[in-house]
């Protein structure tokens, strides 16, 4: 059986998966360098594509490179 890749993260998830501490996400958000969740219902949420868009350097300059 294969394992399920997550499509949406929480923000503790998210940090996680960047190997950054929850204030320094927090940051890099707020200053749009990351991109901001979405909702899901009542919830919040980041699109894990949308992360991996980060490390893969698609995700510069104000989300240059990758559609929303």
């Amino acid at each position: 059986m294969s394992s399920l890749a997550p499509l949406a993260v929480g923000e503790k998830n998210a940090a996680h998966l960047l190997d950054l501490k929850l204030k320094e996400f927090r940051t890099l958000v707020e200053q749009g360098i990351l991109p901001r969740p979405r909702k899901v219902g009542p919830f919040e949420r980041w699109d894990a594509a949308e992360l991996r868009a980060v490390v893969r350097g698609d995700f510069v300059d104000g989300y240059e490179g990758v559609k929303w």
